[in-house]
């Protein structure tokens, strides 16, 4: 379904503007079906989300300082695609792969909030736009974010113990969660197809090669070190989907908003990589499962 979905959203490209209006309430419901299998309790902070956030904001500023001395512009695309915060989506993928939904949940909720605090300052510092301040930059992050993260999540709760029924049933219909997603990333990839061929131009090809392939040596890093760290707490599909699966509509604004714009195909190639690694762990778990 994902390569399906990458590359029906490639091919039809130049209709995606007509639909990208979906995209905010696909993920909702998405989210919404999966955290119904969420408890309150669920949510507990530990050193696991804390130390994997030090190792996220060490890696995107690490990445950064080793790229800018050779090319400002391939350092920005990949510093943000390890920056920003784990997907809103991700809880869906590390369900389906085993993984403790309730880590990723509560991961990607510090995360977000931790971006959006530092977010700015960062940006700020290292990016090309000028003109906004910090409060509007905080607010303009939490308006995009925050609706999607903790709207589904009221909502589930609130049916848990409102409609206790209803709740049931759809704690049955977590298949249904995957086929949305396929939906939403048909139409977002579509979206970012479109505008990198708005961007390209001759003299930014071989740099638009660069950001892809930073974006491919950025996911797969995120991968392996968030396997690794999982792993020593027992949960390695947990830990590479928190570190691994970004929330890429997010950094294509950032990059837009606070640097070269050509630097947003990085994000946008992201995504192609980060939902290919998805796809190839279904299968292998999908294959695994029949076994058993």
């Amino acid at each position: 379904m994902l390569p399906v979905a990458l590359i029906g959203g490639a091919v039809l490209h130049e209709w995606m503007g007509y639909l990208t209006f979906l995209s905010p309430y696909l993920i909702f419901a998405m989210l919404f079906i999966t955290y119904c299998k969420l408890r309150p309790s669920d949510f507990r902070l530990t050193r696991e989300e804390c130390f994997l956030l030090l190792i996220q904001l060490a890696l995107s500023l690490g990445v950064y300082g080793a790229l800018v001395w050779w090319n400002h512009t391939v350092a920005e695309g990949v510093f943000i695609c390890i920056f920003v915060p784990t997907a809103t989506a991700a809880p869906v993928i590390t369900s389906m792969l085993g993984g403790s939904i309730s880590k990723v949940a509560a991961y990607s909720l510090l995360c977000n909030l931790v971006v959006a605090a530092v977010g700015p300052l960062l940006l700020a510092w290292i990016g090309d736009a000028e003109g906004m301040t910090f409060g509007a930059s905080f607010l303009k992050i939490l308006r995009q974010v925050v609706p999607l993260l903790l709207g589904p999540l009221a909502v589930a709760f609130a049916l848990r113990y409102v409609l206790p029924k209803v709740h049931s049933k759809i704690l049955g219909m977590q298949q249904l969660s995957f086929y949305l997603w396929a939906v939403a990333l048909f139409i977002i990839v579509g979206s970012c197809v479109s505008f990198a061929i708005r961007q390209w131009r001759p003299e930014n090809t071989l740099t638009m090669v660069w950001l892809c392939l930073g974006a491919l040596g950025a996911c797969l890093l995120q991968f392996v070190i968030g396997r690794r760290f999982g792993k020593a707490y027992g949960d390695p599909v947990s830990g590479g989907q928190s570190l691994m699966q970004k929330n890429t509509v997010l950094a294509v604004w950032l990059a837009l908003a606070y640097m070269n714009p050509i630097a947003s195909i990085a994000p946008a190639a992201y995504i192609a990589w980060q939902n290919i690694i998805n796809s190839w762990q279904l299968m292998k778990h999908e294959s695994g499962v029949k076994k058993i």
